[in-house]
């Protein structure tokens, strides 16, 4: 789910890598052009494990690598080279403490552990709560919000890594809400990229897997080993005008 907590002029080019790590966590990488006429909170949805603490979410600053998404891309040659995926796709607030916040390179950014602890957030960090009551499906998820500036600009990517409630399967937060609405279909320009994990493939159609290890164009070092260098990746565009729904791949 890609939200922002204020009506934005534009959304774009977003490009979203996840990958299933030890620890039964998943890491998450998100990356988008952005116009704003005022700051805003972008809301990504993510589904933590039960019993997960505030402090469950890791941050990583990013800033330093602006082209993570460029050299993922680069695995994925003009004309792709297509590789057959292994197999079919699944497809009322009372108040507290405020909630940490912290810097992660251009921006800051806070992990809201429910629905209810919104309210624990400035109110221009926030959705409307009656845009929660009208899905549902999040409330046993928890929130990375990241605050970022307005004006136009491509923002750099924005990566964390949780603990995941999911079972072999990686989350792509990809539901819209740009003006506080909730509509059937969205408006995607999205590339994303898995890795589901060691040795596996991803179990969906419509993913082609990149050409060469990770390791030959992606500096594993500048991407805080969020990437597995040993692993191909894959890749799914998505565009044009689509069911407004989150992305969830199976390993296959």
């Amino acid at each position: 789910m890609c939200c922002f907590s204020r009506k934005v002029t534009s959304v774009s080019a977003t490009r979203i890598f996840a990958r299933l790590v030890p620890n039964n966590r998943q890491a998450l990488v998100y990356s988008m052009h952005l116009d704003t006429p005022e700051d805003v909170a972008m809301i990504l949805p993510i589904p933590v494990a039960a019993g997960s603490g505030e402090d469950a979410v890791k941050f990583h600053a990013l800033d330093e690598y602006p082209e993570f998404f460029k050299h993922l891309e680069a695995l994925f040659p003009k004309p792709p080279v297509t590789r057959t995926a292994r197999m079919p796709a699944a497809a009322g607030l009372t108040k507290s403490e405020p909630l940490k916040v912290v810097e992660v390179g251009s921006f800051n950014a806070s992990f809201v552990p429910t629905v209810n602890d919104f309210a624990r957030l400035d109110s221009q960090f926030r959705l409307p709560d009656d845009v929660w009551a009208k899905i549902g499906a999040y409330s046993k998820f928890g929130f990375a919000v990241f605050k970022l500036r307005k004006g136009n600009s491509k923002v750099h990517p924005m990566a964390f890594d949780f603990p995941t409630a999911l079972d072999a399967k990686l989350f792509f937060p990809t539901v819209h809400i740009h003006d506080g609405a909730v509509h059937a279909l969205a408006e995607f320009d999205h590339i994303l990229y898995a890795q589901p994990g060691h040795d596996r493939g991803v179990d969906i159609h419509q993913w082609e897997e990149s050409e060469a290890l990770a390791s030959r164009d992606v500096s594993i070092q500048k991407a805080k080993g969020l990437v597995a260098g040993s692993a191909h990746v894959y890749k799914r565009r998505m565009s044009g005008k689509l069911k407004n729904e989150d992305v969830i791949v199976t390993a296959a």
